[in-house]
């Protein structure tokens, strides 16, 4: 389904429970407004990271590209500015943004009436069973884009077999994602931060995911056919009155709850680490090391 082009006044993330909101599908970080909102920040303090893997790959005008697990669809956005609607060899340039979160989709083609751009297929579906998805012909995309996806997937070798069908050769599939997640910190060491980033690694793997995903992906792109062409790690540091901060201080705010509520830290611990949080805050002595984000580009044979 395209989005339409008319012009719409941009939605805000309270506007978006749905009202069958017990349909939703959620996933372990949520798809509310407070994640909807922390999702937008996050994908600015990481665009020039994403924008550079794209182009190393060659990203251009008429592409195809496929968003996998696109979320509200901030990447999406910016793909859909880059690859039309200028034609390309293989004609206009399309991104289908895939994800099994109606309130993320619906927020995406919102946002896409609001900028006036009509080339962008939104799918609902799991993309596990990206190989059974008739809405994504088999090589059909140039290049697939899997942003902080693989972690969190029961089935990482379900996308895996659907990349494969559908990533034309030649083409090749775009992977941003974490390995050695147990690395962050801060500085000096907190007993109970420390406890915290434990919790929240074992909150994915109790869902199915792998928050050391990376570790796996170059082994599983050989068995379907891909080749690495390139790897590269982001390890960033992140001082109290940064811009980067935002992206601990945004995430711990929203996740921390959440970890309580699921039962993987008490509410004496959330107590805890958000009185230590807020010294840190307020520490100019203090930095964070933050998650390291691996860059991968597998290109199909």
């Amino acid at each position: 389904m395209a989005a339409a082009a008319s012009p719409a006044p941009p939605p805000t993330p309270s506007s978006l429970t749905p009202s069958g909101a017990h349909d939703e599908r959620e996933y372990v970080l949520g798809t509310d407004a407070q994640e909807t909102a922390r999702l937008g920040l996050q994908h600015r303090l990481w665009s020039a990271a994403t924008h550079a893997l794209w182009e190393r790959a060659g990203v251009r005008p008429g592409h195809t590209v496929l968003d996998v697990g696109c979320g509200p669809g901030y990447a999406a956005l910016d793909l859909a500015m880059i690859v039309g609607p200028a034609v390309g060899p293989a004609g206009p340039g399309r991104v289908i943004a895939l994800d099994e979160s109606d309130r993320f989709l619906r927020y995406l083609s919102q946002m896409a009436r609001a900028r006036g751009l009509n080339n962008i297929d939104v799918l609902l579906a799991d993309a596990q069973r990206l190989d059974g998805a008739e809405d994504v012909p088999s090589q059909g995309v140039d290049f697939a884009y899997a942003r902080w996806v693989f972690c969190f997937l029961k089935d990482p070798e379900g996308l895996m077999r659907g990349l494969a069908r559908v990533v034309r050769p030649g083409g090749a599939v775009l992977v941003q994602d974490y390995f050695n997640y147990h690395a962050m910190c801060l500085a000096p060491r907190r007993a109970i931060y420390e406890r915290v980033v434990r919790a929240t690694a074992d909150s994915w793997r109790s869902h199915g995911g792998n928050p050391d995903i990376v570790a796996e992906l170059p082994g599983m792109f050989a068995r379907h056919g891909f080749r690495i062409e390139h790897m590269s790690v982001h390890q960033r540091l992140a001082r109290p009155g940064t811009t980067l901060w935002a992206w601990p201080d945004t995430w711990w705010r929203s996740f921390v709850p959440r970890l309580e509520a699921m039962g993987f830290i008490t509410a004496a611990e959330r107590d805890e680490f958000f009185r230590m949080w807020e010294q840190a805050c307020a520490d100019a002595n203090t930095f964070a090391v933050v998650p390291a984000v691996y860059d991968l580009v597998a290109v199909r044979r």
